[in-house]
């Protein structure tokens, strides 16, 4: 193989007659790590990818200036994001009859969407159906970890054991002391920056250099510390230190782009799969890449009732191939998974693989988003210019709500991301009244002024939240796609309510003058953060995967993405997946060896 910095690499011919120790589907944060610790253990490894390998650098351009691109970061004619109101008043496939040549998420609505156009997918070619539901697609060599959001948080026994705590759900059958020290291994294999606060539900990684809270951050904590509530830098998924054992990343130096684009960090300082865990998988010789390949169906020996292998379409030529395997492990995403496993029908398995249970698509769950705060910092107007946008991200309220004492009106609890300062395109400029010299020194003077916090919530795992295959509609390459029967409920939109007064409170006693309270929710799926579809669990009647995420029905298969997740908490995910992931790799590898795969 030859690699450079980047780790760009000529691509490879596939052999396909060769029977692998492993097949990975997916090369997103679960993929990425499988790939990662299987070839370490030395197993044989494909991965396969069903977007292309891309140039992210190329895409990504973060040093590229507003006005050095031909439309300052908008995409070219033809291509539309699909908004709030499109989402809610009309149902999938939102695409369908779209006048655009190209329909994609919400998320290219964001500022410089041309920066990560080729990234997300064409929503004409990947339909789905259903209920309302926002959901952001990225099929490309790493997935969504190329554009993600970066925050990076543990889950607590809070959260692992939530039913014990309020009688809801199921608990997952591990405790935080099974998973910590594979949260440890993330840390310092990937890198994270972070502080220390010794929270019991929210427990603190092996944090490299924070990045430092301004004026109006430092403001918010100390005034919230009086509510017995904790605002502490952003944790973020990125190496602030360096890492000295990854020559494919460089450490972060906040040059200014995280707050301007959809994602992702073209020095790679931010993780992501490609140079964090694929790269370096390559270099051990164990790992075949395989792009372009879209899975539709794991392979059955008829024999054995075992996996046998993947069954894929070349996604440019429409030609139809097989690879096998000793093992597979579905990493494709959370509800991609689940639909490959419901695709994957046999006589051996009339209701999908690994669905003995029913329940695979089923407790699906995620963050509810929409509440938020917009406040004005009165002792900011008017000062000196600074550079905040360069940071990976602000500050993170952690969890307050049904600790000690239970809400009265809901259950689980809510945590808030959030940020001030200035950047390089004031935001304040369109809300700002006035016209000419004058308005434009109102919008100089205040730009730097502003602070704002949105939340993420627990939606609770329901059976009767589900997806499935629809009996008609199919994608570009002829697969049935997915049909969404989810909704959120009346937890959900209680927590909402609160969520919007718990943060007017705190920008009040902050003595922030509020500018702005929003209380809608948005769509279903906006988080991003979809879980559940093929939870764990020691009852095989009611879970899918155990522990290691291995199927209940077929032992040489695992689901090592969100889809074992057993409840959502209200802690982005990825740092989770991954931990799961290097634990569950790690007793596939010693079961592989000893022969009981």
């Amino acid at each position: 193989m030859k690699f450079s910095f980047l780790g760009r690499q000529e691509k490879p011919e596939v052999e396909l007659k060769t029977i692998y120790d492993a097949i990975v589907v997916g090369s997103g944060a679960a993929g990425g790590m499988a790939a990662h610790v299987l070839t370490s253990h030395g197993m044989k490894v494909l991965l396969l990818e069903a977007g292309k390998k891309l140039d992210i650098d190329s895409e990504l351009k973060s040093m590229e200036w507003p006005y050095e691109h031909p439309r300052r970061g908008e995409m070219p004619p033809g291509h539309h994001a699909l908004s709030f109101n499109e989402y809610t008043i009309r149902k999938p496939p939102y695409a369908e009859g779209a006048s655009y040549k190209h329909v994609h998420s919400y998320v290219q609505g964001w500022r410089g969407p041309d920066y990560s156009r080729n990234i997300v997918v064409d929503e004409k070619d990947h339909p789905y159906t259903g209920t309302n539901y926002a959901w952001v697609r990225a099929r490309c060599l790493g997935g969504k970890t190329n554009i993600w959001g970066r925050l990076a948080l543990r889950l607590s026994d809070y959260d692992f054991k939530a039913r014990s705590r309020d009688g809801f759900g199921e608990d997952w059958p591990i405790s935080y002391k099974d998973i910590a020290p594979y949260y440890d291994k993330v840390d310092l294999y990937l890198g994270i920056s972070g502080q220390n606060e010794n929270l019991p539900y929210l427990p603190d990684s092996l944090f490299q250099r924070p990045t430092k809270l301004n004026y109006a951050e430092v403001r918010l904590r100390q005034s919230i510390a009086k509510m017995g509530r904790v605002l502490t830098p952003y944790r973020a998924g990125v190496t602030t230190d360096g890492l000295k054992h990854n020559k494919f990343r460089s450490r972060c130096y906040g040059r200014g782009a995280c707050g301007r684009r959809a994602g992702g960090c073209d020095i790679h300082a931010a993780f992501d799969s490609p140079t964090g865990l694929i790269y370096p998988a390559m270099e051990t010789g164990n790992l075949t890449l395989r792009t372009n390949a879209i899975a539709r169906e794991v392979l059955v020996d008829k024999n054995t009732g075992k996996a046998g292998g993947v069954a894929f379409v070349d996604s440019e030529t429409l030609k139809a191939y097989e690879a096998k395997a000793k093992v597979v492990l579905l990493a494709a995403s959370t509800l991609e998974s689940a639909r490959l496993m419901l695709l994957s029908k046999s006589s051996l398995y009339p209701n999908g693989i690994g669905n003995s249970s029913g329940h695979v698509g089923h407790n699906f769950c995620e963050h509810v988003m929409g509440p938020s705060v917009t406040g004005f910092v009165k002792d900011l107007a008017g000062k000196p210019r600074t550079l905040d946008d360069g940071r990976p991200g602000g500050f993170y309220v952690a969890r307050f709500r049904n600790l000690k004492e239970r809400h009265p009106k809901f259950l689980r609890g809510y945590g808030f991301e959030g940020g001030s300062g200035l950047g390089m395109f004031p935001g304040n400029a369109y809300s700002t009244p006035g016209f000419g010299a004058e308005y434009k020194k109102k919008v100089r003077e205040n730009a730097g002024a502003f602070i704002h916090m949105g939340s993420f919530g627990e939606v609770l795992a329901r059976y009767e939240n589900y997806a499935d295959l629809d009996p008609e509609k199919k994608d570009r390459w002829g697969i049935p796609v997915l049909r969404f029967h989810y909704k959120f409920g009346d937890n959900e939109k209680k927590m909402a309510e609160d969520m919007a007064d718990a943060a007017q409170e705190m920008f009040q006693a902050a003595g922030f003058e509020v500018l702005e309270v929003d209380r809608k929710i948005l769509t279903e799926g906006w988080s991003i953060h979809e879980l559940g579809t093929a939870r764990m669990g020691a009852d095989r009647k009611k879970s899918v995967l155990s522990q290691f995420q291995q199927s209940h029905d077929v032992k040489n298969l695992f689901v090592v993405d969100g889809s074992s997740h057993v409840n959502a908490a209200c802690q982005n995910p990825t740092w989770t997946i991954m931990a799961l992931c290097w634990r569950s790799c790690d007793y596939l590898a010693g079961e592989f060896k000893k022969g009981n795969l």
